[in-house]
């Protein structure tokens, strides 16, 4: 694991963003795992979800609890063949542990951008991406790979550059969100405006950060990336402790163990993320569109050369199989090459973090098919 950081971009030449201002420099925060071969042909770029970020393997040092958040799928042997490939993962732009985002200082005032900070869309991101790929000496990918957001983030380096990549992997995505995923990013947006401490973005100078906002945010996107059976499954109705006295309690409703299991959850999401981020990512994850950005789906997918693996989980109702069957009747209506799988899990929009040992069977299958 190598953990990395670099200015892309100027002031003098910036990235024109997709609304039309301008930004620069960048800096962005990477990670890489194994080695890139001489041809530097052997490279996969791995797309973070929403709340990721660079730090998709390995720990810093031995005393770190948690290593990266997609650790049991990178390495040697593992989904991601760390001797066979060169990995690489980025924070993306508006991220908050290490790329330009609201919580970077902005050369024009000295301060935290803050609200400050430009609209940011997913073209945006990719081409942060993309000049952070160039920037290695690498012209084509071997894959593209990621889940949820991270998948929307492969479909438009697809459409946005149909040849430098090799393979596309899209897990758990859609080429839009609903419109119930855009109403539960709504509600989460409210509840961190809503905050006392959130001071329209104007907060990191009190010490005091929209916690309880941030914290329910996170609370309520939580639920849509269960499911109702692991739900079930995991807490049911069990009380925290065996008490059958009924408790109502304003700030500590946490009687049974799926509210304090979400508490849980909440709480450590404000440890590691920033409010103003989590606005920034949202609505551009709400805007995200590739069929109105490229005038239909089949236009933003024609003239790609890449082969498709299009994943998809029985319980995930955020992102659903409907939407995945979607893409891959437009490939096959452009006469591309895909792979279409839908895998049964209990574990809902999370189960491509969690179902590992299924997703590595299956990205290595695909990937082996592609070296024959």
């Amino acid at each position: 694991m190598t953990a990395q950081s670099v200015n892309l971009f100027s002031a003098e030449q910036p990235l024109v963003l997709a609304s039309g201002e301008k930004l620069g420099p960048i800096q962005v925060a990477f990670e890489t795992y194994g080695t890139l071969s001489p041809e530097k042909d052997n490279a996969i770029f791995i797309c973070h979800a929403l709340t990721g970020d660079a730090h998709a393997a390995g720990k810093y040092s031995l005393e770190d609890v948690k290593a990266g958040w997609w650790d049991a799928f990178i390495g040697p042997g593992r989904g991601l063949d760390t001797e066979k490939y060169f990995v690489i993962c980025a924070n993306v732009l508006g991220g908050c542990t290490g790329t330009t985002g609201p919580t970077s200082i902005s050369p024009l005032t000295g301060k935290r951008y803050g609200l400050n900070f430009p609209f940011i869309t997913i073209e945006d991101m990719v081409r942060v991406h993309r000049a952070l790929v160039a920037h290695l000496g690498i012209e084509k990918l071997a894959a593209v790979i990621g889940g949820s957001l991270g998948g929307m983030q492969v479909l438009e380096w697809v459409a946005q550059a149909p040849e430098a990549l090799q393979n596309a992997i899209v897990l758990a995505s859609a080429a839009q969100l609903s419109a119930q995923g855009i109403a539960f990013n709504t509600v989460g947006r409210r509840a961190i405006y809503a905050d006392p401490n959130f001071k329209n973005g104007e907060y990191y100078h009190d010490g005091e950060v929209p916690r309880y906002g941030l914290a329910l945010a996170r609370m309520i996107a939580h639920i849509t990336y269960l499911s109702e059976s692991s739900i079930e499954m995991k807490f049911g109705r069990k009380l925290q402790d065996d008490s059958d006295q009924f408790a109502f309690e304003l700030q500590q409703e946490t009687e049974f163990q799926i509210e304090s299991y979400l508490h849980y959850q909440g709480k450590r999401f404000v440890e590691r993320f920033d409010a103003n981020s989590y606005l920034y990512l949202t609505r551009a994850m709400d805007y995200f569109d590739l069929a109105a950005r490229y005038g239909g789906l089949e236009t933003a997918l024609k003239e790609t050369t890449a082969r498709f693996l299009i994943a998809s989980y029985t319980t995930d109702w955020l992102f659903t199989s409907a939407q995945s069957r979607e893409l891959v009747s437009t490939l096959i209506s452009n006469g591309k090459h895909v792979s279409f799988c839908e895998l049964e899990s209990p574990f809902g929009h999370d189960a491509f973090l969690l179902e590992i040992d299924q997703l590595t069977q299956l990205v290595r299958a695909f990937l082996q098919v592609d070296e024959l």
